[in-house]
């Protein structure tokens, strides 16, 4: 019996969870076909929606400068205050949907998303589109948090790897066609539009959203000091990796004061059944190892990604539309072999998977480094697609076994813990190479990062090794 009154079930141990695919075919933990179906495309319209924002603001923000008379440096907080609101709700929201129930929580991130969509579109001073744009990542946070619960309650286990391989498809299809999507909606309009778009999305998708499962909730507290605390430790540590580069001093203090915050969660949070911060589900050796090999991860890609254009421009001279159509073959890459590693990780032991896709990563940003021949770049496109090839391998088994290591009712902390590792990688990711940047000239600086990215790759593969310890 839980401290505060919760029954909390005991996940399965993970030589089961690899077993699992190989036993008997059963649909009794899941929707039936084909409303099974259905549920899976309002998810991954869902996800397709609110990846695919995050992603297009990006080249919005010199006309969103000129057209609301502010610097450019204020505008990237049209940026900046999205991703922030992700990452506060991402452990609330997980919370709020082992509470109330996972349908209900989710459609009020996508109610919020619509709405907040509509305020941006209607913007008329840069505050009023930052705070929209803010709200606009509370609904996304709740969606990204829930994700990964409402498939657990959608699919059965035996077709859990296949799905969560579309679920990386759909990111990496969103990421790749966000810059697409914005230059043919700025070319024919202005940039309201580019959130105006997602109030049909979002209301065709509250619509269908009558096909989602139902899962109760269950009783357990909320502890507003907890999320509270979790708030300002997500702020402070956001703010002060972007304020690094540019006052260390300040930044480190900023950091130091989350990790104290991050303390303090745990300590309190300890005696806890079923915590925000979900300390519980970190004393089962699958789930930390496949969070830490996740952050390690999306370190090595963040830095990566941001390494790439200047590598290509700076380096290898190349203009900047060669440089966007050399980049392209990673994203599509990822679109081919997620699913493809989903389907795998039904059958093949998922820290092999992982682990040597993290090896291909590390092995395709090792030749792009290291090649600096601009007069020849076969070997970089070889490079971009074996690491695109080897995220995609990484991402979905590791996804899998991180949310089959939880207990089912715990879904929500497991699902907002992945979104958690994942922003926290890609911001570790930001503040290495902005400090590379600050250490090195503009023509090193890319070149050792993405080596340095290759490292975390590597430490990604070792980590998915030790993992197979605990089949």
């Amino acid at each position: 019996m839980a401290s505060d009154g919760l029954v909390v079930e005991e996940p399965e141990p993970l030589a089961a969870v690899e077993a699992a695919p190989m036993a008997q075919a059963r649909d009794d933990d899941g929707l039936p076909a084909p409303q099974r179906h259905f549920a899976i495309a309002v998810i991954l319209l869902t996800l397709l929606l609110v990846v695919l924002d995050g992603a297009i603001a990006n080249i919005a923000l010199p006309s969103i400068a000129k057209a609301l008379d502010a610097t450019p440096a204020a505008t990237v907080w049209v940026v900046s205050s999205y991703q922030l609101a992700v990452i506060v709700a991402l452990l609330p929201s997980g919370a709020l949907g082992e509470k109330l129930g996972a349908r209900r929580v989710f459609v009020c991130g996508v109610v919020l998303f619509t709405l907040a969509s509509a305020i941006c579109a209607f913007s008329t001073s840069l505050p009023m589109l930052v705070s929209a744009r803010f709200l606009q990542g509370l609904g996304a946070g709740q969606i990204m948090a829930l994700n990964a619960m409402m498939l657990r309650f959608i699919c059965p286990q035996r077709l859990l790897g296949t799905v969560i391989g579309f679920n990386a498809m759909t990111v990496a299809v969103s990421s790749a066609m966000g810059p697409g999507v914005a230059g043919a909606i700025l070319s024919i309009a202005n940039w309201p539009w580019l959130f105006a778009v997602n109030l049909p999305i979002g209301a065709a998708v509250l619509l269908a959203s009558r096909v989602l499962p139902h899962p109760s909730g269950m009783a357990r507290q909320l502890d507003r000091f907890v999320i509270a605390t979790n708030t300002a430790m997500f702020v402070m540590f956001f703010i002060g990796a972007d304020a690094l580069a540019d006052a260390p001093a300040f930044g480190a203090a900023l950091i130091a004061a989350a990790l104290v915050c991050l303390a303090v969660l745990i300590r309190r949070e300890t005696q806890r059944d079923a915590p925000l911060v979900p300390v519980d589900l970190f004393r089962n050796p699958a789930f930390r190892v496949a969070v830490a090999a996740s952050v390690c991860s999306f370190c090595s890609q963040m830095m990566s990604y941001v390494a790439l254009p200047f590598y290509l421009q700076h380096h290898l001279h190349q203009s900047i539309t060669s440089s966007g159509l050399y980049m392209i073959p990673w994203p599509l890459t990822v679109m081919i072999a997620a699913p493809i590693a989903g389907r795998l990780s039904n059958s093949v032991p998922t820290a092999w998977l992982c682990a040597g896709g993290s090896a291909f990563l590390a092995l395709g940003l090792t030749i792009v480094g290291v090649w600096s021949n601009s007069d020849s770049l076969e070997p970089f496109v070889i490079g971009t697609v074996l690491a695109g090839a080897g995220f995609g391998f990484f991402q979905t088994p590791n996804n899998r076994i991180l949310l089959l290591s939880a207990p089912k009712s715990r879904s929500g902390a497991a699902g907002a813990m992945q979104g958690t590792a994942r922003l926290c990688g890609q911001t570790l990711g930001a503040i290495g190479m902005a400090l590379l940047f600050k250490l090195e000239t503009i023509d090193a600086a890319p070149r050792l990062g993405l080596l340095v990215a290759a490292g975390f790759a590597i430490a990604a593969s070792l980590i998915s090794v030790w993992r197979s310890r605990y089949k």
